[in-house]
């Protein structure tokens, strides 16, 4: 599992589908699911870190799978590039 702070749901959400994959689940409602040749990313829950009563920002949990751990692995590894683009 990952912790991504600061990047809006939907933008990674849009990540994922950069990445070849679909939105399978239900739109509505966590968790998010998006399959992909061989993988599969889920945007698990968002909540919100407070640092001050005027700073706060999201937190989204994703989890990844694979079929294979090599691709797990680049899949994770591309994501997190994606991410690191826009301050994640």
């Amino acid at each position: 599992e990952l912790e991504i702070r600061g990047i809006p749901l939907a933008q990674l959400g849009q990540y994922l589908e950069a990445l070849g994959g679909r939105l399978v689940s239900d739109c509505d409602t966590f968790p998010f699911v998006y399959e992909g040749d061989g993988w599969r990313g889920e945007l698990l829950s968002e909540d919100e870190l407070v640092f001050t009563s005027v700073f706060r920002v999201n937190v989204v949990k994703i989890r990844f799978s694979a079929v294979i751990e090599e691709q797990l692995d680049r899949l994770i590894k591309d994501y997190r590039f994606k991410t690191f683009g826009v301050g994640g």
